[in-house]
């Protein structure tokens, strides 16, 4: 049985081990054991930090797999790479992860291609906060240069917020530089793609709902996407460029941009399937694409759109988070109203008093309809 490496345990990665399961491979796979919801379904579980590159190398040349891969983790995604490069197994550059997993490189590389960005600038100590008012115009979005999951994230209005917002930014960060970027206007989406040398797949539009100001954590998406026809063609460009800047070949990706009339600005990308169960499960029910599959493929240097004629399954699909009362009880709504419409949901009992993250949110719940309005009106977005 052909051996394959999975970096990564939690619910957004546990599905991949079922799928390459699913598939007939052996599963290998390291994380954290804390929270690793996925260890009963791995054939092999290392309770090893993802973060120990030369210690997982050193048993991934023992285990020789045919590929290795992650979801939904740019940490993940960083030792994913590093490894892969050292077996000789099919992944993007080392300076392609920098590109998308590093907000302030990804803001350069877009800037170099000419791909419409906000302004920025790097900032390392709230004491910079005066080059905020010389280079850029408020308001302001503050954030680590190297988190994701909404994580650190505030917007300012103006000058006497920002060194607090700063703070907290670099206090998230690993490397502890924040990034302050002009704020866009427009409805937020993302576009979720496959790369296989160096050529890339569109394969679904999903718009995205927050909380809003001021730390715009992800309470909820829906797919298909609401983009006219001249929205999506002028998204595909702009998510294309964007990848070309990054220099990603190889794999998911994850691009979230804005659209205001006719501009497209692109606000991040992750050279990874993204989080929130967007790719795990809204693509395959909305598009009938096997996207778990098609990145193992593609980790193991097989074509994931060979043989494959992209359709759809006239169905859409959204999740909601639950970050409240009011969320956990639309729940209890669908469930007595319409059970029909819910395909999963799940509620941890752990709750926060302020939800500042997207790690605060303590469930979700997948419903299905028959068109965007009908999935929106009932997860009550």
């Amino acid at each position: 049985m052909d051996r394959f490496v999975i970096i990564g345990a939690t619910e957004f990665q546990k599905p991949l081990i079922e799928k390459a399961k699913e598939i007939g491979l052996e599963t290998h796979v390291f994380a954290w054991e804390k929270g690793a919801v996925g260890k009963e379904a791995a054939d092999f579980f290392y309770p090893i930090s993802v973060t120990e590159k030369d210690t997982i190398l050193g048993y991934c040349k023992k285990i020789q797999p045919v590929g290795i891969a992650t979801v939904a983790s740019d940490l993940c995604n960083i030792t994913v790479q590093y490894i892969a490069e050292r077996m000789g197994l099919p992944c993007n550059s080392k300076e392609c992860i920098q590109k998308t997993t590093n907000k302030y490189s990804m803001r350069d590389a877009l800037k170099e291609a000419n791909v419409r960005t906000p302004g920025y600038v790097c900032i390392s100590d709230a004491e910079e906060v005066a080059a905020l008012t010389s280079d850029l115009t408020f308001p302001l979005v503050i954030k680590p240069t190297d988190r994701s999951g909404s994580r650190g994230i505030t917007l300012v209005h103006d000058i006497t917020v920002a060194a607090h917002a700063i703070d907290t930014a670099i206090g998230y960060s690993f490397e502890k530089k924040a990034i302050a970027e002009e704020y866009i206007d427009g409805k937020e989406y993302s576009c979720e793609s496959i790369s296989f040398n160096g050529k890339h797949y569109m394969i679904a539009f999903t718009e995205k709902y927050t909380t809003g100001d001021p730390h715009y954590i992800e309470t909820g998406h829906i797919q298909p996407a609401g983009l006219s026809e001249n929205g999506r063609k002028m998204a595909e460009r702009a998510v294309c460029d964007a990848l070309q800047a990054f220099g990603v070949k190889y794999g998911a990706s994850h691009t979230e941009f804005k659209v205001d009339r006719d501009k497209v600005t692109i606000i991040e990308s992750g050279s990874r399937m993204g989080g929130d169960c967007i790719g795990t499960h809204l693509v395959p029910l909305s598009t009938g694409f096997d996207y778990l599959k098609a990145v193992i493929n593609t980790a193991m240097g097989i074509d994931p759109m060979a043989g494959y004629s992209h359709g759809h399954t006239d169905m859409s699909v959204g999740i909601r988070f639950i970050i409240d009362e009011e969320s956990a009880d639309r729940l209890d709504v669908i469930k007595h109203k319409y059970p029909v419409k819910l395909i999963e949901d799940y509620h941890n009992s752990r709750k926060s008093t302020e939800i500042t993250e997207s790690g605060d949110r303590y469930g979700y719940y997948i419903v299905s309809g028959k068109d965007r309005a009908d999935v929106k009106e009932t997860l009550d977005l």
